[in-house]
């Protein structure tokens, strides 16, 4: 972050007074005008509902061009990761600001995957849920409750303590996430093993069970290591700010990515890949799919395309790209091209890539559309599509955090209101109304 000579002069039309209001630099992006002292010399705030025109803090660690098309992760581009890198180097990647090398990557693995396991007793925690709890209700308690069973690492002020803290979040969210599938589905739950790497444990804890070996697809294996990389981070998103709000009152980190996780569990958030599948469900079957896209396209209709087009990519989803390949990567692997969600949303793929209205106003399948495709077709449940996507994000959520309470400008966050309710009045008994 720099600042130089150029400046914002603001003037009030009434009085004639001015104001100059500095400007920000950063590496890449968007200058910003610095209006921390706006309030102390105008006696306004500024008026920004949902924060889309206002940085929230300072960070060195995801940068997004959402009118070009780029993601970068410590300056790296996504696709680069996605295409040579695992998600535990960025793991590392985004805690660290560097890419490890060879013998760093290998203590870091080492050390996450000693921390796989849960405390015994949460079994005991998790079994007070009903077995048809929504997964994501599973973490938000299974998460918050690890404070109380690792009270040992929530000193903020401790950098070992904070170092302890995101690798236990790290190593045992896929297993929580896991104990919640299981649970759902009346199975035992399978412990991790050390022996496997972190997208193939994964995929063991949750479709192995102890009458016979499971035997892990690569093909699968890369997939969800991917999807756990495009997923790791996203820059100031709901569950992030999230976390960094919650974080900023001195709340314990097991507690903050809790709320992180609730954020994420709404459906214009993490849900969205819910979303898609409901609509593929909707739609019902392929010959039906040309009628729901003439629905999509009028204005009148309440319809609406899930998973095609982004809020924050204008032009295109980096992460579809790679997503998209992976995505016919695993359908080939698993021969399940004939099966009728997976027809429509193939055929929904085909005539976005190809109609002029879609075309025209960018409603490209986003990553969304494909991570949905990618776990009905691995046979994961839609309810436990966010809780993937929650178990990717963890690192991302942890580094936020973990810049937060190194900043020393930090402050609590303390958002303002433009107030339109009743001005002051004075309170009538009972009897008098």
């Amino acid at each position: 972050m720099s600042s130089n000579e150029r400046s914002f002069t603001l003037t009030d039309n009434s009085s004639g007074e001015s104001w100059e209001l500095p400007v920000m630099h950063g590496t890449l992006g968007p200058d910003v005008i610095d209006v921390r002292k706006l309030y102390a010399q105008t006696g306004c705030f500024t008026y920004d509902p949902g924060f889309t025109s206002t940085g929230s803090c300072e960070s060195k660690i995801t940068f997004i061009d959402g009118d070009n098309g780029v993601l970068l992760y410590r300056g790296y581009p996504i696709e680069q990761l996605a295409e040579k890198s695992d998600f535990m180097e960025v793991c590392y990647l985004l805690l660290y600001g560097e890419l490890p090398t060879a013998d760093q990557k290998a203590k870091f693995e080492h050390d996450i995957t000693y921390h796989t396991m849960i405390h015994e007793q949460m079994n005991t925690f998790l079994r007070g849920f009903r077995r048809d709890a929504h997964p994501m209700a599973v973490m938000c308690g299974m998460v918050g409750a690890l404070s109380a069973f690792y009270h040992d690492s929530t000193d903020i002020a401790d950098p070992k303590h904070r170092m302890v803290s995101s690798y236990r979040m790290i190593a045992k969210m896929p297993t929580i996430a896991a104990l919640a599938y299981k649970y759902n589905l009346g199975q035992p739950y399978v412990y991790p093993k050390n022996k496997l790497r972190y997208a193939e444990n994964f995929l063991h804890m949750m479709f192995s069970n102890p009458c016979e070996e499971y035997e892990i697809d690569p093909v699968l294996a890369r997939a969800m290591d991917v999807i756990l990389i495009l997923h790791a981070d996203h820059e100031q998103n709901a569950s992030t700010s999230t976390v960094r709000l919650s974080g900023s009152s001195g709340a314990n980190p097991f507690a903050c990515i809790s709320a992180g996780i609730a954020s994420l569990w709404g459906p214009a958030h993490g849900g969205a890949n819910e979303a898609v599948l409901n609509m593929l469900e909707e739609i019902g079957d392929k010959s039906n799919v040309g009628t729901f896209v003439e629905k999509a396209k009028d204005k009148d209709d309440s319809f609406r395309l899930m998973g095609f087009g982004h809020r924050v990519y204008k032009n295109f989803d980096p992460r579809s790209r790679v997503m998209r390949t992976q995505c016919h990567k695993v359908l080939d692997a698993l021969g399940v091209h004939d099966e009728p969600l997976l027809e429509i949303a193939l055929e929904l793929e085909k005539i976005a890539l190809e109609d002029e209205y879609f075309i025209e106003k960018k409603l490209y399948p986003n990553v969304d559309f494909y991570s949905g495709i990618i776990f009905k077709a691995m046979g994961i449940p839609t309810t436990m599509f966010t809780a993937l996507f929650a178990v990717a994000r963890t690192v991302g959520w942890i580094a936020q955090w973990n810049e937060m309470i190194e900043d020393p400008s930090q402050k609590i966050g303390r958002p303002r209101q433009l107030f339109t309710g009743a001005e002051q009045r004075d309170y009538v008994d009972v009897g008098q109304r």
